[in-house]
């Protein structure tokens, strides 16, 4: 392996190594793949077979980002990645991102244009508290409700490089390995990134590279990716997925570990 491209070490996702090559195959998988499905319009006798996004790159990621403060378009957004509400859940969602505004502008006036990566570890600290962006996410709801989820993917989307996509699944592999001090499961995939920064930054830059011009993702999208693909068991799916894409053959010819 080149030594630019170090495997991942995410205690959240697993005790082994995540070889770097693997985890660039699932991440294309996620942005690219597709599945087939029936399909059938009401004026139509027989259905018909389509190929649509497996993951939800297209229905979010790709999305253009809101301007002006939260509003309806942001839970639109939300709903691409975790699936539409009923009317009830829209307005409760709706209602909570008015809720959340000041302590989203309060991270990212704390955060001072930094990206969560580059953040110093007192701003995921108890110890720097209050006032801390820490301090914020933590606020946005842990463990993520039903409800919460769908703002925390609306703030993500706003800030890709500055507010972790936590999910309920993704909060419980990080909670065993938070530590005495911490603001948050936050501060967990704070180490991580950094900790990994040489192939966090190996990896952004390759999926950059290879999406273009699609939307690129931040490091800190890659990491709830790897760690969402894992503790779903969707990795080897994804990993599949993204070795049959041409951007995967633009890359390497070479077979990836599952």
């Amino acid at each position: 392996m080149p030594p630019d491209r170090p495997a991942f070490e995410l205690p959240t996702a697993g005790p082994d190594p995540l070889p770097w090559e693997t985890a660039l195959a699932a991440v294309l998988g996620y942005a690219r793949g597709r599945r087939p499905l029936r399909y059938r319009s009401p004026i139509e006798r027989e259905g018909r077979w389509v190929q649509v996004a497996a993951f939800g790159y297209e229905r979010f990621d790709r999305r253009p980002v809101p301007s002006g403060p939260l509003a309806d378009d942001d839970v639109l957004v939300a709903e691409g990645l975790h699936g539409r509400l009923d009317p009830d859940g829209w307005s409760a969602v709706r209602r909570a991102l008015d809720d959340v505004q000041p302590r989203a502008d309060a991270a990212v006036a704390h955060a001072a244009g930094r990206p969560f990566w580059e953040l110093p570890d007192d701003e995921l600290s108890v110890l720097g508290e209050p006032g801390t962006v820490g301090a914020a996410l933590r606020e946005l709801g842990e463990p993520p409700g039903p409800h919460d989820r769908y703002v925390v993917a609306a703030l993500h989307h706003r800030r890709p490089e500055l507010v972790p996509l936590v999910t309920r699944t993704t909060w419980l592999q990080a909670v065993p390995h938070l530590r005495e001090g911490d603001s948050g499961v936050a501060a967990v995939v704070h180490r991580e990134l950094r900790a990994n920064a040489e192939a966090f930054a190996a990896l952004e830059a390759a999926v950059a590279r290879l999406l273009a011009p699609d939307v690129p993702l931040t490091r800190l999208r890659l990491h709830d990716l790897l760690l969402w693909l894992t503790a779903t068991l969707r990795m080897t799916t994804a990993v599949g997925l993204g070795t049959a894409t041409d951007e995967w053959r633009r890359f390497s010819p070479e077979p990836v570990s599952r």
